[in-house]
C-alpha cells in the first residue's frame, strides 16, 4: 500500500538519524540542576579554588605536621634563641629557643578549631533561632529579634573579659564568648530569608496538605535558605579567627605555652626590631588564612546566587 504524503511531504524526505546525532541531542535536553551549576561556576572561579585548596592544605597541615616535627611546641633550645629561618628550624626560633614552625602549626590548630566552632554555632543556633522568628512572625518575631538586639549593642571584648573574671583565661572563655555573639548575624539572615518564603506557594501546599511549623521550617524553609547559610558561614569562619587572634594579642586568649597565632604575634611583638621574623610567620599565616576563607567565600556568593545562573 502506497504512504500518503503528509503535510504534502513526501514520506521519501524523512530519514533516519545517524545515532552519534542522537545522543548529542539527548545529552543537550539534560539541564543542570542547581547544585551541578553552582558547583560548575564555583569551578570556574580560579581565585575560590585557589582559596579552597589553600584551606585544604592548611587544614592537612596543621593535623599532620606537627606528627613528623622532631620538635614540641614547648621544646626550648636555650642555646639556639633568636635564630631566623634554616635548614633545622625552617621558621627560626622565638626569643626562648622554640621552634616557631611547630608553634605555628599548632597555632594553626587552635585558630582553625576557634573558626570552626563558630561555624557550628552559626548552623545550630543562629539557623533555627532566625528560622522560628521568621515563621512564627508577629510578636514572638519581635520579642526574639529584640534579644538579638539587645545582645549585639554589647561588645565582645566585655563578655570576653567578664568570663575571665568568672571561668578564667583560656580556649574555653574564647568559645563561650563566640557562642554567646556569632550566631546572631545568621539568625538575621535567616530571618529574612524566611519572612520572603513562608508566603510561597510550596509553604501554602504544605500547609494544605497538613504539615506541621516544624516540618515545614527544616523541611521546606530552611533547605531553600541553605545559599545564604554557607556563604554566611564561609565569611564567618575567617572573622571568628580573627577576633581570636586579636582577644590572645591582648592577653585575653589561650594561656601559655599553647601558642595560637594571636599569642605568637604578642609575644613578638617587644623583640619585633631585634627578630622580626617571629612576628612575620604568624602575621602572614593569618593573612594567607583570611585572604583564602574570602576568596572562597566570594566564590561560593556569586555561584549560589540563582540570578547568576545561566
Amino acid at each position: 500500500m502506497e504512504k500518503l504524503p503528509v503535510f504534502g511531504i513526501s514520506p521519501d524526505k524523512f530519514k533516519p538519524l545517524p545515532a552519534g546525532i542522537k545522543e548529542t541531542i539527548k545529552s543537550t535536553r539534560q539541564g543542570e540542576t542547581y547544585w551541578q551549576d553552582a558547583r560548575r561556576r564555583l569551578k570556574q572561579n580560579k581565585l575560590a579554588m585557589l582559596g579552597l585548596y589553600t584551606i585544604i592544605f592548611i587544614i592537612l597541615l596543621a593535623i599532620f605536621g606537627p606528627v613528623f616535627s622532631p620538635y614540641s611546641y614547648s621544646d626550648q633550645f636555650l642555646d639556639k634563641q633568636g635564630l631566623g629561618p634554616c635548614k633545622e628550624f625552617w621558621f627560626g626560633t622565638d626569643t626562648l629557643g622554640r621552634d616557631l614552625f611547630v608553634r605555628v602549626l599548632y597555632g594553626a590548630r587552635i585558630s582553625l578549631a576557634v573558626g570552626f566552632v563558630a561555624s557550628l554555632i552559626n548552623l545550630t543556633v543562629g539557623v533555627i533561632y532566625g528560622g522560628i522568628a521568621g515563621l512564627a512572625g508577629g510578636k514572638v518575631d519581635n520579642i526574639m529579634m529584640r534579644i538579638v538586639d539587645i545582645f549585639y549593642s554589647i561588645p565582645l571584648i566585655l563578655y570576653v573579659i567578664l568570663l575571665m573574671v568568672l571561668i578564667g583565661p583560656g580556649l574555653k572563655s574564647i568559645f563561650i564568648a563566640l557562642g554567646l555573639v556569632y550566631w546572631m548575624d545568621m539568625a538575621r539572615i535567616v530571618r529574612a530569608q524566611v519572612l520572603s518564603l513562608k508566603e510561597q506557594e510550596f509553604v501554602m501546599a504544605a500547609r494544605v496538605l497538613g504539615a506541621d511549623s516544624k516540618r515545614i521550617l527544616f523541611r521546606h524553609l530552611i533547605p531553600n535558605c541553605i545559599g545564604p547559610i554557607i556563604i554566611t558561614i564561609s565569611m564567618n569562619i575567617p572573622m571568628a579567627i580573627f577576633t581570636e587572634a586579636f582577644l590572645s594579642f591582648l592577653g585575653l586568649g589561650v594561656a601559655v605555652p599553647m601558642a595560637s597565632w594571636g599569642v605568637l604575634a604578642s609575644d613578638a611583638l617587644p623583640a619585633i626590631r631585634s627578630y622580626p621574623h617571629i612576628l612575620f610567620f604568624p602575621a602572614m599565616a593569618i593573612s594567607i588564612t583570611m585572604l583564602a576563607f574570602n576568596f572562597l567565600g566570594d566564590g561560593l556568593r556569586d555561584a549560589l546566587d540563582p540570578r547568576l545562573r545561566k
